[in-house]
């Protein structure tokens, strides 16, 4: 796109050329279905499969490749995980107030149906910081059955507390849910260490792969029902789904296109090194928050912990509403930026800006510069 563009918690945009090339070889030469044929074609499609499957364990610093289930998003993904657990009307589900509509809203559904109990984590307004004594005493009261954890808010950019909360959920034998759709491929994650019994993932974003890929790491013992059911290319006389992962949990033919698109950019990170993208982020967000902080018409939600912090920055204006300023900043200025609520209901009462119709969203991806931002910074100043 022509103009500057800040809304990477969205989409990561553009692409490295790499995920370009590689969408174009394989929508031209290897577009064919996998797991079906036995022909040269199919068998680059699917080893080029394989090979993504195994750079993501990798990037996981997992051994079996096979933990790895593709989707066509994090949000089926997240449907599939949540739809496969077995509930009953005494289950508690725990989640912080920085989940995603992805999370709350199959949770909503599913709670018409089973009757269980949703419960809020205890975080501060102001802070952002959890209350881990609070925590504690509710897990105590109330024991957790299921806790999902949004690993990276997409409004504040606040980095959750993940090992503190499932290492005490845990200890109730609860099911761990870690929504990495914001993290994976910038903050390192150890399933094991963290005690994450699933993990999901979005391709589009920090992993800079195109649309139409996500998935699952599938790291428990607990057997997911599936939501989802279809052809697989294998087993094809059994009417029942396949119990290997993870044919059980990928119905359907794989979308190779967006696959290739992230084997490329896996590659692409793998090269860069995670640490890398991080620390690149990290000091573009230290510059974005002390450009926004010498603005005095605009009020800044930030964790108090800026260490717990990255890549997105949301504000509110004094004079101008959200909307307004996105518009302006589009039309007289060619930045573009989000606003509203994003998709993630509970923080907006958290940190107050319901009132305000949500927030101006800046975020961050790894090809923005500190010219990106000091434009932006001039933008906001002569509005």
């Amino acid at each position: 796109m022509n103009g500057i563009y800040l809304d990477n918690a969205a989409t990561t945009f553009p692409k490295p050329e790499v995920v370009y090339d590689s969408v174009n070889d394989f929508q031209r030469n290897y577009a064919v279905n996998v797991g079906r044929g036995q022909y040269k074609t199919a068998k680059t499609a699917s080893d080029m499969i394989v090979k993504t499957r195994r750079s993501l364990a990798s990037l996981l610093n997992i051994y079996d490749e096979n933990k790895v289930i593709f989707t066509p998003s994090a949000t089926v993904a997240m449907n599939q995980v949540l739809g496969g657990i077995t509930y009953s009307s005494e289950t508690i589900v725990y989640i912080s107030p920085f989940e995603h509509n992805a999370v709350v809203r199959p949770l909503y559904d599913l709670r018409k149906k089973y009757g269980f109990k949703i419960e809020l984590l205890p975080f501060d307004p102001v802070s952002q910081a959890l209350n881990l004594q609070a925590t504690k005493n509710l897990f105590a009261l109330k024991h957790p059955d299921v806790v999902i954890l949004n690993h990276v808010s997409n409004v504040t950019g606040l980095i959750l507390p993940i090992a503190e909360i499932f290492d005490l959920s845990c200890k109730y034998g609860a099911v761990n849910i870690l929504d990495a759709s914001q993290s994976l491929g910038l903050i390192p994650v150890n399933l094991d260490r963290n005690k994450i019994d699933f993990l999901i993932f979005a391709g589009h974003k920090n992993l800079y792969a195109h649309f139409g890929v996500g998935g699952i790491v599938y790291n428990s013992h607990i057997k997911l029902n599936t939501l989802i059911s279809g052809g697989t290319g294998s087993d094809s006389l059994n009417p029942e789904m396949p119990d290997s992962i993870p044919l059980r949990f990928e119905p359907a033919s794989h979308n190779v296109i967006a696959i290739s698109s992230l084997n490329a950019s896996l590659n692409w990170l793998n090269h860069l090194g995670v640490e890398n993208v991080y620390h690149h982020k990290l000091k573009l967000t230290e510059y974005l928050i002390d450009c926004l902080s010498e603005i005095g018409t605009i009020k800044l939600y930030l964790p108090t912990e800026r260490t717990r912090h990255i890549a997105i920055v949301s504000l509110t204006h004094k004079e101008y509403r959200p909307e307004e300023i996105a518009d302006i900043l589009d039309n007289d200025y060619n930045i573009a930026v989000r606003c509203g609520f994003h998709c993630a209901p509970f923080v907006h009462k958290l940190i107050g800006t319901e009132s305000t119709s949500g927030t101006v969203r800046i975020s961050l991806g790894y090809f923005n510069t500190e010219e990106d931002i000091d434009t932006l910074k001039e933008a906001l100043i002569e509005i």
